[in-house]
This record gives structure tokens, sequence and C-alpha cells, in this order.
């Protein structure tokens, strides 16, 4: 294991090079959060494609595929198909609004009366999502070196949190783009070929599995729904999606660089259900599902390329994890801290600002790093995360973006609304049960009509900075105060 030890130390030392260089550049607010909006088209594909698809995307992905065949690939199919909607239908108009966090784009629709709130439930979604990446990392050091889960989640948490503090998003950009590359070297170009070849090929995996595993529909309608409707969905709406939309220089980047990383997403999907799928020929009878990654990598790949692969596992939880880091501190510092203190941004302040952000990001990573350690159910905590997203959040943000006579009264209720059916019907129905999304949205969705139908029409003043905002006619920062609603 010596050459792969190699690799993967090289590949952590690098991590923590890029954070060291990314500092060098984030010397403004713009800079440190959104990598100072200057992104073409290749870096900003590599960097979409390498957020979305983390550690879920992969050992998960695979562990579908062990389970249920080529249909296992449907839940990063999802969110191949969410990444697409966003880039092809919103991305454009997102990128020309020139904010920080989704509720700066909450304020500036509805007149400046949604930012706490929608801010405690993404923050709280961004938390989890970082907490599911950093539990992660019990799984790939464990196969590593061998570590106890604890240490595990501290070497890896610490990492990330490290080169994420030193240079926000321009650190967590270059990483990305390293963390791209392996990922499709180990995952499509090694990992996929190897493993069907050392199941005896298409045919002899179709000889050895039951035909429901090459059933494109072999997960069940219900389940395919049910990831349309919290990841394709969640893709449309997530901070940290968002916040790597506003790093695009232009909408034009955005649209056709997120419909590349679409297209990948979707690819990397059928991969890694190809991938679970010949590892159910080789290994029967493994205890769980989420094992056959990292069982085909240890036993069936050589050494050095076996270092890669695991270091392409590596890069999909990291990779996911610094990006759900900075958005959770973004959320944090700019909609829910610099709120309750009353405090107005100005744009000369932004410099300045940097060491607060550097700061917010510190203490989340700690935060998220405890909350790992303390929690063991990653499934239940990213379906925690995506159900409240959805939930609370789905109406009120492509409410504003579709229908103007959506107001804020309305956009609140049904953040309200939606969010508690989502907590209660969790309790009710148990965390992994479809119901609280189903019934959490739906009622989302009547509070937000109902009320908005029943409420002042949002102040024309406040429309009107909303359509030159979405049109890219007024370049002015979100962070200046936004004219509430009388």
């Amino acid at each position: 294991m010596a050459v792969d030890y190699t690799v993967i130390v090289v590949y952590l030392a690098g991590m923590l090079a890029m954070g060291w260089w990314g500092m060098r550049r984030a010397k403004s607010k713009s800079e440190f959060l959104v990598a100072g909006r200057r992104l073409g088209p290749a870096m900003y594909s590599g960097t979409m494609a390498a957020i979305v698809l983390g550690g879920a995307s992969t050992i998960g992905g695979v562990g579908l595929g062990y389970k249920y065949g080529l249909s296992g690939a449907w839940m990063v199919f999802t969110i191949g198909l969410g990444l697409l909607a966003l880039s092809v239908f919103f991305s454009a108009r997102i990128a020309r609004l020139k904010v920080y966090t989704v509720s700066e784009m909450l304020d500036l629709r509805y007149g400046g009366r949604a930012g706490v709130i929608s801010g405690v439930v993404m923050w709280a979604y961004t938390l989890m999502l970082a907490v599911t990446s950093t539990i992660a990392y019990a799984t790939i050091f464990d196969v590593l070196f061998d570590l106890n889960r604890t240490v595990a989640i501290v070497l890896g948490g610490s990492i990330v949190v490290a080169y994420s503090t030193l240079g926000g998003m321009w650190s967590i950009t270059l990483t990305d783009m390293v963390q791209f590359v392996v990922k499709t070297i180990g995952v499509l170009l090694l990992l996929l070929p190897i493993a069907v070849v050392k199941a005896g090929g298409f045919s002899e995996m179709k000889a050895k599995l039951p035909t429901s595993y090459f059933d494109p529909l072999g997960i069940g309608g219900e389940t395919i729904f049910t990831y349309v409707l919290i990841y394709t969905f969640g893709m449309l709406i997530g901070q940290d999606i968002w916040q790597r939309v506003f790093t695009a220089r232009s909408d034009r980047v955005a649209r056709h660089g997120g419909t590349v990383a679409g297209t990948y997403c979707l690819v990397y999907a059928l991969a890694g259900a190809v991938i679970g799928t010949a590892a159910k020929v080789l290994y029967p009878n493994l205890g769980s599902a989420d094992d056959a990654f990292a069982t085909i990598v240890k036993d069936e790949l050589p050494v050095g390329v076996r270092g890669l692969v695991l270091a392409a596992a590596l890069a999909a939880v990291m990779s996911t994890s610094s990006g759900a880091l900075i958005a959770c501190a973004t959320v944090a510092n700019n909609d829910i801290w610099s709120r309750l203190r009353g405090a107005v941004r100005r744009a000369d302040e932004e410099h300045d600002e940097v060491k607060g952000n550097r700061a917010f990001i510190l203490v989340m990573g700690v935060a998220v790093i405890a909350t790992a350690i303390a929690l063991n159910d990653v499934v239940e905590a990213l379906t925690v995360a995506y159900n409240l997203l959805v939930g609370g959040l789905l109406v009120p943000i492509l409410g504003g973006l579709l229908w103007k006579r959506g107001t804020a009264p309305g956009a609140l209720a049904s953040v309200i609304v939606g969010g508690l059916a989502v907590i209660g019907l969790m309790a009710g129905y148990g965390i992994l049960a479809n119901e609280p999304v189903y019934y959490g949205l739906l009622s989302s969705l009547v509070a937000y009509v109902a009320v908005s139908l029943a409420t002042r029409p949002t102040d024309e003043a406040v429309l009107t900075v909303w359509r030159e905002r979405l049109a890219g006619r007024s370049p002015e920062l979100a962070s200046e105060p936004v004219p509430a609603h009388q």
C-alpha cells in the first residue's frame, strides 16, 4: 500500500497548497465568497460538477447500483437533471442578480421581509449537507489507513476547513478543478472499465444477475418520483449550488457551463450504477450495499491505481463538503448574524468583511466536524436537509422567479408552513418516509398562493428594482439596503 499512501498524501498536500495560493487572491468579499464572479466556461463546468457529485453520488451511487442494478443510477441522474434545468431555465437570471445568497434574492424580490427565516432554513440545509459529506471521510480513511472513525472525520474535516478558511471560494474553486480531474480519471476512466472487465463483461453480468438489474425502472416509480422532488428541485434552490452560479463571469457561462456539468452528471450516474452492478457479480453477499465501492477498489485494482481511485472518492467528498461549508458560513454571516445585529453593509466595506467571513467558515467548520462525530446515519441527515430545503424554500423561490403576484407575507407563510409541516410529518411518518416532502411541499404551495392573493401586491418600486436586476441593468450589490414593502 506504500504507493497508494503516497498518492493520497500528495493529493492531500496539494489541497492545502491550493488553499494557501487561493488566500493570496481572496482580497475582497466578492473574491472570497464568489471568486470575483470571474470564472470562465472550463472552470465553471468543472467546479459545478465537482460540488454536486459528492460522496453520496460516488459511494452511494455505486451502492444503489449494487442493490438495484442500472436503475440505481436514478438518484444521481435526477441531480444531473436538476442541474440541467437550473442551467437552462434559471441560471442566467440568477447570475445577473449579483447577490451572494438565496435569502438576498428573496429580500430583493419581496422587499426585505423574508431574510432571517429563510436564512435559518437554508443554514440548516447547508449544515446538514456539510455534515453528511464529512461523515463519509470515516469510510474512506478506514479503507486507506484503518483509522478510528472520529480520527478520520477530524483529519478529513480539518483539511477541508483549512483550505476553505484560507482562500474562500478561490481555494475551493482551485481544489474543485483538481478534484474534478481526479474523479474523471479515477472513476470514469479507470474504475468503470476495470470493474466491468473483472465481472466478465456485460454478457456475464446479465447471465449472473436477475433481469430486474437491467430494468431502467427497477428501483420503482415512487422512488424515482421522490428523487425528482428532493434532488432535482433541490438543485434549483440550494445555496451551495447558487453560490457557484454567482461565480460565473457572465450569464452565458452560467447557462452553457452548467449544461455541460449537468450532462457530465448523467454520465457519472450511469457509471456508478454499472460499477455497482459489476460489484454485485464479484461480491454477491456484502453486508452493506455501501461497502461495494470500497470493496471493489481494495480487492480488484492494482497498486497505484487503487490510490488514485481512493483519491477520487476523497475528492468527491471534499468538493461537496467544502462547497456546503462555505455556503453554510455565508448564510450564517450574511443572512442571520448581520441581520440580527442590524448591520448595514456597504460596498466600500467589502475588504474588511473577508476577515469576518473567514472566521465564520472556521466556526462553522468546527461545528460541522463536531456534529459529524455525533451522528452516524448519513442517509437520515441528508434526507432531513433536503426535506427542509424543498418543503420550506422551493415554492417562495420559484414563485418569486415565475409569479409576479407573489408577496412577502405569502413567501413568509410558505416558508413557515412548509418547514413546520415537513418537521411534523417527519416526526409522525419517520425521517425516511416520502410523505413529509409530498405534503410539506403541497402545504407550502397552498400557503403561498392563498396568502399572496389575500394581501396587497408587492410594491411596484420593489418590483422595478427586481426587474432591472434580472435584466442585468443594475450593477449594485444586493448587500445594499432594499426598500421594504409598506
